[in-house]
């Protein structure tokens, strides 16, 4: 398993990266207009929704100076703009991982990877 480690006047941290993804990936899922995480078969190109239990396999985390970047793979709602579901998810997972971990998150890029009609 991946660790994100960090140097403090403290000492030494090390925090698995399936534990940032599986916070990060919680967070979005509760973002309006985000049905999901991407889960991607790379050898077959396929996507699927994540179940829960598996939200850390739509994230990718990686640790470098002392700064976070993550990777959301994400299934939005039908009809809703792409942009504005995008900004509101990098606002909320960067400031909700800042303050979970305390590490500064320095990108969060997204990846749209379907569109669901969600039923009423």
């Amino acid at each position: 398993m991946k660790k994100s480690s960090m140097d403090t006047h403290l000492g030494n941290i090390e925090i698995q990266n399936d534990v940032i993804g599986q916070y990060a990936g919680a967070v979005a899922t509760e973002c309006f207009g985000v049905v999901g995480m991407a889960g991607i078969n790379v050898r077959d190109g396929l996507v699927k929704m994540l179940k829960m239990d598996n939200l850390n396999r739509g994230v990718g985390v990686t640790l470098e100076n002392n700064k976070l970047t993550l990777d959301l793979h994400i299934i939005v709602a039908y009809g809703v703009s792409i942009m504005a579901v995008s900004q509101n998810l990098i606002d909320e997972v960067k400031y909700k991982v800042e303050e979970f971990v305390g590490v500064e998150v320095e990108r969060v890029n997204v990846f749209v990877e379907g569109v669901k009609v969600i039923d009423d």
